[in-house]
């Protein structure tokens, strides 16, 4: 009897051993039973101070609270601070994020960045902007192009077939203004022989005082200038005050990019012909959702259109066109 004695409190260890690593592992399970992964998906704006971006936060956000994602929105707050955005998304790799959805400012310099994502396992979508090559997911965007192509038709139609023009670029680099600017110029020199250029390789550059700026040197070197088209919503912002600056808003024809509570302001006082509305909210929805779709494993397109539509003093009180002018993002952001 007395070698039994001996190894009782061994026993008596074990099994206690045993009854905890037990329980833990109930734990474990519970845990893991509670509900689906809640993934962490980084959004990186091209910048976060344009009525855009927080509209395609807005989206984001909404897919997060319907999707079961949680939602880190930075990007820099300069949208040709390429330097800042790259230093972004190489801090959201380190922190292991499980995806990125990415709004390039730059359709070259990004591209590094992207590849070292997803060599890192951490797959990328990339949203609003082109980026070179195909290391990517997913490309969920406007059809910039035709967008341009629509203000190049809208323009046309408000002057009547014939004028004089600025074609007012955005930023070297940025492959979505461009395109629009590539669709713009295309137009007009094929479809109208009757319009004529007078600037077309001028930069409005990120904000809308540079913006301003440009446009008001512009008018006081060409006055016989009749009709603008802005790529963006700054430059179309800083345009539309330098011609409130000189008395030329409405006679001096103008068509720009995007929707702010100036610019609709704008276009209902007939001050701005034309927007060619994006859906900024649908973007960052779909965005969040394709990445989340091949995270979990199901087939993703390789490029999603999120469509373009023109906005005008006479169709802009349609449903359809206000909820484009006025997305509903505050219920999402501040």
């Amino acid at each position: 009897m007395k070698p039994k004695v001996k190894f009782l409190p061994v026993i008596i260890f074990l099994l206690i051993t045993v009854l905890i690593w037990t329980a833990a592992a109930c734990r474990r399970g519970d845990k893991q039973s509670s509900g689906p992964r809640t993934y962490k998906v980084a959004v990186i704006p091209k910048g976060t101070t344009h009525e855009f971006w927080k509209a395609v936060h807005a989206g984001a956000v909404k897919a997060g609270q319907e999707l079961g994602v949680e939602i880190f929105w930075k990007g820099p707050q300069k949208e040709d601070d390429r330097a800042q955005q790259i230093t972004v998304v190489e801090d959201f790799i380190s922190r292991r994020v499980d995806g990125i959805v990415l709004a390039p400012l730059d359709d070259r310099a990004l591209m590094r960045p992207v590849d070292e994502a997803m060599r890192e396992g951490i797959p990328v979508v990339i949203m609003d902007s082109n980026l070179q090559g195909d290391n990517y997911i997913s490309f969920v965007a406007t059809d910039n192009y035709q967008g341009g192509v629509l203000a190049a038709r809208r323009l046309a139609e408000v002057l009547g077939g014939k004028g004089k023009i600025f074609l007012i670029r955005y930023l070297e680099g940025s492959a979505s203004t461009t395109f629009r600017e590539q669709g713009f110029l295309e137009t007009i020199t094929r479809d109208y022989p009757g319009i004529e250029f007078l600037v077309k390789d001028q930069f409005a550059g990120t904000t809308t005082e540079s913006a301003y700026q440009l446009t008001e040197n512009l008018l006081s070197r060409y006055p016989q200038v009749e009709g603008i088209f802005a790529p963006n919503e700054s430059s179309t912002f800083g345009a539309l005050r330098a011609l409130q600056h000189f008395g030329l808003a409405g006679k001096v024809k103008l068509v720009g990019f995007d929707s702010s509570v100036k610019l609709i302001q704008a276009l209902e006082n007939n001050e701005i012909q034309g927007l060619a509305l994006q859906d900024p909210m649908k973007m960052g929805y779909l965005a969040v959702k394709v990445l989340l779709d091949h995270i979990q494993g199901r087939p993703v397109e390789k490029r999603i259109d999120t469509g373009v539509t023109m906005a005008t003093p006479e169709n802009m009180n349609r449903p359809e066109i206000r909820s484009l002018l006025e997305p509903d993002f505050a219920r999402y952001v501040r």
